[in-house]
């Protein structure tokens, strides 16, 4: 259930953390704003200044003054006419002008904070034009009893189904799918209660504040601040499961202090966020709204940075556990993950600053926003789903091993639907910003969007394959010894199949044709001409034929061996110089292992013959030495009992393809009679088999009273039979050893 996949978690945690920061901002596109004229600028001046304060179609309002007096004379609205299609900047000037808008912006925001101070005046006035509240109860007390019985509602609600969604929240088991499962309950329950409340408020806001005024919008909006921010909240539980670890989905280090610190800023920033909307339709002056907004944006800035900077070892930690042997190209986005959020939130509160300088400007701060959502929801995805994908496998898998093309479908199937999720959230964020960064025209965006999606469509076809060929490859790929070769606990599965020789042979061939092949169609597609490439790639193949020849005689004789199916991973070979058991092949050599340990590389162009020892079968024939007095006939059926017993010992007895029995006599020499056994077994188990042969019959033989050979000289008497017994057993004694001590 370890995915693949695995590396891609890092927003995990952050699900609340980047909600519509910078949203107030674009308040300042649709407020006109006032320029006061002395009457005595150039044309081109005033053109100027009108040009830099009507940028996102505000419109300005001019006042002159009059030549007498000190009070401006009120003229016409000028409406702004739409900004003309231009042609697209280069990228440095473009670069150079949001830069500009940016400066600009974060000036005009630092210059309108010391309006600040006007805007309760602007809300206290705004207060007493309220409809609502003029009888009976005042909008405050309204708005209160709103409150109460939205909460109330909700609260009643979530203790009336306690009991119910409590069975639910204790997970079947540690699976993820199972933890998952607890938690949806829970996120169900919670989202249950904010939609109640949501919807108490909204009735009582009908029927109690039915009038359009200051109360109703506060009312409105700051219900709806509440619902987004403990819909945040809710989601925060539904990941780290605060207080029940047992049913935690991410699986985040401190993810206590993570989840306190997340709901101090669901709270913190609605309250932020509302406050800048409902002040944008009362206040008078647009520098007093451009002052809260700079502030409250600033805020929400650096505590987001000091929060990314305080859990980045949390986030590193996150990325390496989701995989046991974590690679280079895995630490080093484990290590940038941190900094990448801490960036991606400097650059959005920075598009936030440029967006009232530049036209459109609301609508990219509603880019800036939507990335914000982009950046978290696509690692929670692409991770849940893939992880939801590999525990249902993972538990058909234990049920019955998939064979290796289903094995490899899954393990495709798993990367092709996190890969879509990545894949669109790229293009909607390349939707959203390429027209900003890029200045390009609506037709041009259109068909540089049709050719990218086009690309991104290829390459992402030809990752899946990729993936589906490296799991089908990987599933038929022998797995290489791990300590010394223990012959007693050889099994016959230890021997691949023919196909599972040569799919570790074909797998860099076809690999690498599928990456060549991607990578021309690629270059193709961008309009690179791959005519001289595969010239080139054709010139570099006859070169390497012509330069080495040993390389292609190597290559050509292992495909000859592969074609004749001489051996396979496994078995046990004799190339006539080295022997050993085969644990490699690669196109060019193969490696076996001789039974005390080293490794023998051995090119195919040099092997001249070779010799199986592990092919479908083997019989082995060995002899005992009997004593001349021994009864052959009684010897020959002691050792036909050893057979049949070991035919039907259920250890040993599936080895055998045919039992063991006495040949007959093979020698009879002066001290012994020579008699040959024989069995046929499976190769792979012939020594460990023809060894307990070889006990059960010393033992037999012993227990029918068949005498075996000694080395025992007999003498037999005769004249003077002491003096000469006594000579030869004298003379059978051997001369003493030169390297033997002295005795006594």
């Amino acid at each position: 259930m370890a995915a693949s996949s695995r590396w891609l978690v890092v927003g995990l945690a952050l699900a609340a953390i980047c909600w519509g920061s910078p949203g107030p901002a674009s308040a300042q596109a649709d407020t006109p704003v006032t320029l006061t004229l002395r009457g005595d600028e150039t044309p081109e001046t005033v053109r100027k200044m009108v040009d830099a304060l009507s940028v996102g179609g505000r419109k300005v309002e001019v006042r002159l003054l009059a030549a007498d007096a000190a009070t401006p004379v009120p003229a016409q609205p000028v409406a702004t006419p739409p900004p003309a299609v231009v042609a697209p900047a280069p990228a440095d000037s473009r670069l150079e002008q949001l830069w500009d808008h940016f400066v600009d912006g974060f000036d005009h925001g630092n210059a309108a904070v010391p309006h600040v101070v006007e805007l309760p005046a602007d809300w206290k006035k705004g207060w007493a034009d309220n409809r609502n509240g003029t009888t009976g109860l005042s909008a405050g007390w309204r708005i209160l009893a709103g409150v109460v019985v939205a909460l109330t509602g909700a609260l009643l609600f979530r203790f009336a189904t306690a009991g119910w969604f409590a069975r639910r929240l204790h997970p079947a088991g540690p699976e993820f799918t199972a933890r998952l499962t607890a938690s949806a309950y829970g996120l169900l329950q919670d989202l249950a209660c904010i939609a109640l409340a949501l919807a108490l408020a909204r009735l009582t806001r009908m029927l109690w504040l039915p009038e359009v005024d200051l109360a109703m919008t506060a009312f409105r909006t700051a219900a709806n601040g509440a619902a987004i921010g403990a819909a945040y909240i809710a989601v925060g539980r539904f990941l780290v499961a605060p207080g029940s670890p047992e049913r935690r989905v991410l699986p985040l280090p401190r993810a206590e202090r993570h989840f306190a610190i997340l709901t101090a800023y669901a709270i913190a920033t609605p309250i932020i966020v509302t406050t800048a909307l409902l002040l944008q339709g009362i206040a008078t002056s647009p520098l007093a709204l451009a002052g809260l907004v700079a502030i409250g944006s600033v805020a929400i800035t650096l505590f987001k940075i000091w929060w990314f900077f305080d859990a980045r070892h949390d986030l590193t930690t996150l990325v390496l556990r989701y995989d046991p042997a974590p690679g280079p190209g895995l630490r080093l986005l484990a290590a940038i993950t941190p900094w990448f959020y801490i960036a991606s939130a400097i650059a959005i509160w920075m598009v936030g600053r440029a967006a009232p300088m530049m036209a459109g400007g609301g609508r990219f701060v509603e880019a800036a926003s939507l990335t914000q959502i982009i950046i978290v929801l696509a690692p929670i995805l692409a991770v849940g789903v893939t992880s939801l994908i590999a525990c249902r496998q993972a538990r058909l898998a234990a049920i019955a091993p998939p064979p290796p093309m289903t094995q490899a479908t899954g393990v495709a199937f798993r990367a092709a639907a996190g890969g879509v999720i990545w894949v669109g959230s790229l293009y909607v964020m390349a939707r959203l910003w390429a027209g900003f960064l890029l200045g390009v025209t609506s037709t041009q965006f259109a068909e540089v969007t049709r050719q990218a999606a086009g690309l991104a469509i290829l390459v992402f076809l030809g990752w899946v394959a990729i993936v589906f060929l490296r799991a089908f490859f990987d599933a038929y790929t022998p797995r290489a010894a791990s300590g010394p070769f223990d012959e007693d606990a050889a099994v016959e599965e230890s021997v691949p199949s023919r196909l599972a020789t040569v799919m570790p042979v074909l797998r860099g061939v076809v690999l690498g044709a599928v990456f060549g092949l991607t990578g021309l169609v690629v270059l193709s597609r961008l309009g690179v001409d791959i005519g001289p490439l595969l010239a080139g790639f054709g010139i570099l193949g006859l070169a390497i034929s012509f330069g080495s020849q040993a390389l292609v005689r190597d290559i050509v004789s292992g495909f000859f061996f592969m074609l004749e199916d001489a051996f396979r991973v496994g078995e046990y070979v004799d190339t006539g110089r080295l022997k050993g058991t085969v644990e490699k092949i690669s196109l060019r050599s193969m490696q076996m292992r001789h039974q005390s340990g080293q490794i023998h590389t051995v090119p195919f162009g040099q092997i001249q013959q070779l010799t199986n020892a592990s092919r479908d079968w083997a019989t082995i024939k060995f002899n005992v030495r009997l004593d001349h007095s021994a009864d052959l006939e009684q010897a020959r059926k002691t050792i036909k009992k050893v057979g049949l017993a070991l035919l039907e010992d259920p250890e040993f007895g599936p080895y055998f393809i045919a039992q063991l029995k006495m040949q007959g006599v093979a020698d009879i020499a002066d001290s012994a009679v020579v008699i040959r056994l024989k069995f046929t077994a499976k190769p792979a188990h012939a020594s460990m088999v023809q060894r307990e042969a070889l006990k059960r019959v010393y033992r037999g033989l012993n227990e029918a009273g068949v005498p075996f050979a000694s080395n025992a000289v007999t003498v037999r008497g005769g004249e003077g039979g002491a003096t000469a017994g006594a000579a030869a057993a004298i003379a059978a004694v051997p001369p003493p050893s030169p390297l033997a001590p002295a005795a006594g």
